[in-house]
């Protein structure tokens, strides 16, 4: 067995290479931008661990790993487009640096290298692994439509569960079918997939809210991002939306004239509404239970706990981080 960053070291080291020929160059050199800016990696580095969880490291989680990343990747791309967003891992976009329509080529050429990757697994699971990936794929999808819809409306017409339900989709649920797909690659039996991929899932949604919860209540020094972030966008976040839920009428009315009028001390008076409204104390106990959850499904999994061990240090690591 190995620790997650045994297996992190492991997974770079196989694919910091270059994944794309030299010509046409803007396309490629597009699609290698968004490798460039590097990232957590981990999707793949779940693959790997949902795989040893069952038996020892086959080359083909590797293979797997690679889609899940380029695809990860290729998803990042477009949002990117669809977001305006100038920055990524406090880079250029790759849409600013190569312009939109290279951009969604590279995109394009990076899921197209991700059946590649796949086609080239052991036949005698090929078809539940592209199974269960395009499933997560097609969620993404959804999830990545439901949250623009989500833009257009007015926080109080977002519900909350709604909300999870999305969450679940964009981020959750690739999360989840990476454990997944190292687990059908290590022989693991249909039930215990399928409390792999709901302790991914649950885990997925408690990582949300312990990030939500660092943009507005964390140290900027440790985050690495402007406190408040969220806040002086109007985001719909776990915390705004059930600060709107919770607040008495006054501190409803005082948040939304916070969020049309954007004062310079926007972000310490919202804080301050969170707090009085105890969103804060909430969201440590959503982010509980949801983890609580995620360690059922570990828990009914039929291996050894000592197998168990990396993945309870991961979730340990993801949902305690300060940054």
């Amino acid at each position: 067995m190995h620790s997650f960053k045994e297996l992190i070291a492991q997974f770079s080291q196989q694919f910091d290479q270059q994944h794309f020929p030299e010509q046409p160059g803007r396309l490629y050199n597009a699609a290698s931008h968004i490798l460039d800016i590097g990232g957590k990696r981990i999707r793949p580095v779940l693959c790997l661990m949902g795989n040893e969880l069952f038996d020892t490291l086959h080359p083909d989680a590797f293979q797997v790993g690679n889609a899940v990343e380029l695809f990860h990747n290729f998803t990042l791309i477009h949002d990117d487009i669809m977001d305006k967003a100038p920055l990524r891992r406090g880079k250029p976009t790759v849409h600013m640096v190569y312009g939109d329509s290279a951009a969604i080529l590279a995109g394009d050429v990076m899921l197209i290298n991700v059946y590649e990757r796949l086609n080239k697994i052991q036949g005698r699971y090929k078809q539940k692994v592209i199974s269960v990936f395009n499933k997560a794929a097609i969620e993404v999808c959804e999830g990545q439509q439901l949250d623009m819809d989500f833009e257009g409306m007015q926080p109080e017409e977002v519900l909350y569960n709604d909300y999870v339900h999305m969450i679940g989709l964009k981020t959750s649920v690739l999360l989840a079918a990476s454990l997944q797909l190292g687990a059908i690659i290590g022989g693991g039996s249909e039930g215990n997939q399928e409390h792999i991929y709901a302790f991914g899932k649950n885990i997925g949604i408690a990582f949300q809210i312990q990030d939500d919860y660092l943009d507005a209540f964390g140290d900027p020094e440790k985050f690495g991002k402007q406190q408040g972030g969220d806040i002086l966008v109007n985001k719909k976040t776990f915390l705004l939306l059930k600060a709107l839920e919770l607040c008495n009428p006054a501190q409803h009315a005082a948040l939304k004239q916070l969020m049309e009028t954007s004062p310079a001390d926007k972000v310490e008076k919202v804080l301050e509404l969170f707090r009085s409204c105890k969103v804060d104390e909430w969201a440590e106990k959503e982010k509980e239970r949801f983890q609580q959850k995620a360690f059922e499904h570990l828990d009914n999994i039929a291996v050894l706990s000592a197998r168990k061990k990396s993945l309870m240090e991961l979730a340990d690591y993801l949902l305690n981080r300060q940054q």
